[in-house]
């Protein structure tokens, strides 16, 4: 497999402020991804706003979504449980980046403690 680069453009980074952990989320993006944020049109530092254009998305913007397609047999967090299922049933990678992939924090607090880094490595792949 080949990895993407590793500089600044491809490195989202979204600050402790605005994840509900209170800690920074560094997510590596790839080059397909850049390039379809870098065709949206913003307005300030949004990409994605509400109709309005000054405020972010709500957090019930794509239950809204789904609402109007009529998708009452799937739920907003059902893309997570997928996306976990995934990858336990079809990838070889280790839970421990599967989990660090949705940002869930550890359930022990001790090893959350000592666990300081974020696989960004592991997770390129």
């Amino acid at each position: 497999m080949v990895r993407p680069g590793r500089n600044d453009a491809d490195l989202w980074i979204v600050p402790a402020e605005r994840i509900k952990m209170a800690k920074e989320r560094r997510v590596l993006l790839a080059a397909s991804a850049i390039a379809l944020l870098n065709e949206q049109p913003c307005e300030g530092d949004l990409v994605f706003s509400c109709i309005k254009g000054t405020q972010p998305l709500s957090d019930m913007s794509l239950t809204a979504v789904l609402r109007r397609m009529k998708r009452t047999d799937i739920t907003v967090h059902g893309f997570r449980s997928t996306f976990r299922d995934w990858c336990a049933e079809s990838t070889n990678f280790p839970r421990e980046v599967c989990e660090h992939a949705l940002a869930r924090r550890l359930p022990d607090k001790v090893e959350a403690a000592y666990r300081r880094g974020d696989l960004i490595d592991k997770r390129v792949e």
